[in-house]
Parts: C-alpha cells; sequence; structure tokens
C-alpha cells in the first residue's frame, strides 16, 4: 500500500513537471537572442526570460497544486485550490519575518531554514494534504445554517485549519530536516564529478518505483540549496559546475538509449523483427527528441533486469565524465534534443557539445554492451520473447488507439475485474479486482512495451507517450 501510495505521488509530480518545457522555451529563445546580456541588451529577450522565470520561481506552488490535483479522487479544481490554500497557510506562518516575531528576536537571528520554506518539499507536501482533506470532506454536509460551506466548499477550510496545525509541527521539525537534507546534498557535492555519478546511478535504479522524483527534488529544486535546474536557467551559478546534475543525462537519453534500441532491434528474432522495429523506433526516437526514456526503459527493465542494471552505472558513468570534464547544458523537462537546443546558449551552458561527442561514443558502447550481454545471456529483450503470443494487427489512425485499447481492457478482465483506469506521461495504471483474472498474454499481443503488478490489485501497463489517446479510448469503453 506504501509503494503504491508512493507511486501515485511520483504519477502527480508529472502534471507540474510538465510545465517546465514551456519554462525551457520561453528562457532558452531569450537567452539564445541575448546570451550575454541576458535580457539587458534586448527588451524582448528580457521578455521571455522573465515569463520563463515566472514557471522556474515557483515551482514549489506547481508542485503544491498539481499533487493536490493529482492525489484527489475525482481530480477536481477545488482539491487544486486547496493545495494553493494550503502552500500559502504554511509559507505565510512560517516566514523569516513571522518567525522572528513568534520569537521575539531581529530577523537576521533567525534560523536560516525559515528562508528556505517555500521549497518543492512544502510544495509536495502541501499537495498531499490538500488531497488528503479533499478525499476526506468534499462529500460533508453540515447543517442548514452553514449548508454554504458544506462539500467542496469545505476543502479548503479544513485544508488551512489542517496547515496550521501542520505548520506549528514544521516549526520544531523543519530546521532539522532541512540541516539533514542540506547535509546529504553537500556530501554529494563535496563528492564532484563522482557524487554525480553517483546520483546518476540511483536516478535509474529508482525508475521502476517512481521514487527517482524524490532523489531529483534534493538536486534539482532548492529543497537541500543546489538548485540545479533553477540556477542552470536563472543564470546563478558556476559556469561548468551548474548544471553537472543534468548534463551527463544527455548523452545517455539522446544517444546511448537510442543504441540500446537498435542493438535490441539487431538481435530480435527474424520473424519479430519487425514488431520490434515498430516499438523500438518510436521509444528510440522519443528518447532522443524529448528525453522520455520510459518506454524504451520498461521494454527492457523487467525482462532483463541485469541489463537495466548496466544501464543505471553507464547512466552514473555519463555523469561522472561530463562533471569532471565541466561540460554543462540543462534541461526544463529532460534530456532530450529540444532541451538540449534551447539550453545550448545560456550563459552557464560550458562546451555543451562536446555532450554531443560523449553521446556518439555512449552510442557505440549501449549498443556493442547490450548487443554482447543480450546474445551471450540469451537475454528476453523486445522480439526476443518465447514465441507464445499472438500479436495484433494494428489499424491506421484513430483506430489504432481505439483497437489497442479494447485488447488491453479485455487483456484487464473488462468491467467485471477493472476497479479503475488512470494514467501518467508513458503508463496506464489500473487497479483490478483480481490479478489472476489478467490475461498478460493479450496485453502483450498489443505490442506495449511492458507492464508491472503493483501490490495486490494493481498493474501499469507502459504504453509510452500516447498513452493519453489509449486512455481516453479505455474511458469511452467503461462509460457504455
Amino acid at each position: 500500500m506504501v509503494m503504491k501510495y508512493l507511486q501515485r505521488l511520483g504519477k502527480s509530480l508529472m502534471l507540474p513537471v510538465a510545465v517546465l518545457p514551456a519554462a525551457a522555451i520561453l528562457m532558452g529563445i531569450g537567452y539564445w537572442i541575448d546570451p550575454s546580456g541576458w535580457g539587458a541588451g534586448s527588451p524582448v529577450a528580457a521578455f521571455l526570460i522573465k515569463a520563463g522565470g515566472s514557471i522556474i520561481d515557483n515551482i514549489p506552488i506547481l508542485f503544491a497544486v498539481g499533487v493536490a490535483l493529482g492525489m484527489s479522487k475525482e481530480r477536481d479544481g477545488s482539491a487544486a485550490l486547496s493545495g494553493l490554500v494550503a502552500f500559502l497557510v504554511t509559507t505565510t506562518l512560517l516566514s523569516t519575518a513571522t518567525v522572528a516575531m513568534l520569537q521575539g528576536i531581529d530577523v537576521e537571528a533567525v534560523n536560516p531554514a525559515f528562508g528556505k520554506i517555500g521549497n518543492a518539499f512544502v510544495g509536495i507536501l502541501s499537495g498531499i494534504i490538500a488531497s488528503l482533506c479533499y478525499n476526506r470532506f468534499h462529500a460533508v454536509k453540515l447543517p442548514d445554517a452553514l449548508a454554504f460551506f458544506s462539500g467542496k466548499r469545505l476543502v479548503p477550510i479544513m485544508t488551512a485549519v489542517s496547515m496550521i496545525l501542520v505548520s506549528v509541527l514544521l516549526f520544531f521539525v523543519w530546521p532539522p530536516v532541512y540541516g539533514g537534507l542540506v547535509a546529504f546534498g553537500e556530501a554529494i557535492a563535496k563528492l564532484g564529478a563522482v557524487g554525480a555519478g553517483l546520483y546518476g546511478f540511483f536516478n535509474r535504479l529508482l525508475i521502476p518505483t517512481g521514487l527517482h522524483h524524490a532523489l531529483n527534488s534534493v538536486f534539482w529544486f532548492d529543497v537541500a540549496g543546489i538548485n540545479d535546474i533553477g540556477n542552470f536557467w536563472s543564470g546563478e551559478g558556476v559556469k561548468g559546475v551548474t548544471g553537472m546534475y543534468q548534463a551527463g543525462f544527455f548523452p545517455i537519453m539522446m544517444f546511448g538509449l537510442p543504441g540500446a534500441a537498435l542493438a535490441m532491434y539487431h538481435t530480435a528474432k527474424t520473424k519479430k523483427k519487425k514488431q520490434a522495429a515498430s516499438l523500438l523506433l518510436a521509444a528510440g526516437f522519443a528518447a532522443f527528441f524529448t528525453g522520455v526514456t520510459e518506454p524504451l526503459e520498461f521494454s527492457f527493465m523487467f525482462l532483463a533486469p541485469a541489463l537495466y542494471f548496466v544501464h543505471a552505472v553507464l547512466t552514473g558513468i555519463s555523469l561522472t565524465i561530463a562533471a569532471m570534464f565541466h561540460w554543462t547544458a540543462g534541461f526544463g523537462f529532460s534530456a532530450g534534443f529540444v532541451d538540449f537546443f534551447l539550453s545550448s546558449r545560456l550563459p552557464l551552458a560550458n562546451q555543451p557539445y562536446m555532450l554531443i561527442l560523449q553521446g556518439l561514443l555512449f552510442f557505440a558502447i549501449y549498443y556493442f554492451l547490450f548487443r554482447f550481454l543480450i546474445v551471450k545471456f540469451n537475454l528476453k529483450t523486445p522480439g526476443r520473447e518465447d514465441d507464445d503470443v499472438e500479436t495484433i494487427t494494428s489499424a491506421p489512425g484513430k483506430d489504432r488507439f481505439t483497437t489497442m485499447a479494447k485488447t488491453i481492457y479485455e487483456g484487464l478482465g473488462g468491467d467485471a475485474n477493472v476497479l479503475s483506469v488512470d494514467n501518467c506521461t508513458t503508463r496506464l495504471r489500473v487497479e483490478v479486482k483480481d490479478l489472476k483474472k489478467v490475461d498478460k498474454a493479450k496485453i502483450k499481443s498489443t505490442n506495449v512495451p511492458g507492464f508491472k503488478e503493483v501490490g495486490s490489485n494493481g498493474i501499469q501497463v507502459i504504453v509510452g507517450t500516447n498513452v493519453q489517446f489509449v486512455a481516453d479510448e479505455i474511458a469511452k469503453i467503461r462509460k457504455r
């Protein structure tokens, strides 16, 4: 149950994270126009940079709203509003000025932890509390005299009351927690390039659980004072250093994983090459162009876990190399071509095109190493599975998703077995009555990259970046 809840949290975090490309586009174009003056020499550049900064600077608020919406039943707007209320209550009550007044001391003497209270962690916590309040109070009916405040109107009120109590707790807990986070971040930072490599390694290992978002928040956002993404895009940092927790992902996502996809295609069974090609080509292109790697990673993550471990090690090595030579580039969403192109002329970008040369090297390493390991140990990568699955024929256009959704839904057990269906960026998240009634072979026949069981009655079907279209078609089926 705990793991399932944490995975839902990870999914909810993807909603606000998906907003970051807008900041990347705006700031990237602005810095491209005026790479040295940062907007001082061009009103247009200044306008774009400030517009992008308005998103980057308010990531904690986006997290509060996004998590509240994603974790609440029915994903209602009142939950999102409550997330904002929760964040505002906490950050106001625990602001430096308020704490100074409560403690009767000068503002300068307040613990510096309270100066960082408006961070991603508090944003996520605010969203969680707001979602819990929505799930508990959105259907409560008050006496007639107070009927106006019944139901969904009661949610923000109870959220505000709850966050007052949470703020009292944080008043005592946050300073040591903040100190621990800073110590952890500083410990990794002191390791320099090796620390960046360790971060990259564990980042990939946590992908299956969705807990990599928690690790990312320490290094990418302003939880422990590192704020690698925010500082890189705002130009506040050290050239060649800021961005070290992002740069090494570009050679992996743009080149390494496509190399792995090519290796898996070349080692696929002859009669399954066409089937494997359709999956691996789309997944490889998504990794290169957008940095969305889940479709490709899930295609071999559970089929060949040892191969995925190798992928995690290579990711760590890539981050170590990039950090060692001070090659930096950044992303607003993920380490794909779009973000690389937009960030390459940012003030803190340092020899970013060396990452392309590094990427070509990693393309070769991934291709030859994956091909050797797959053949040597007969790993069951896409196209090498046992011949026990009959593959459906995809229909053109929208009919393709209709056919795919119908087959997946039938494989899940249909109305008799499916309790709920949700989706994140690349996955269908399904709750079923009985996992034994799920026909995995039928689901697999749709050419999805993979699927996994979560807890006693959950299953995730990895579809890829077209998951929304499949989810919409399943929603239509469930309404009939």
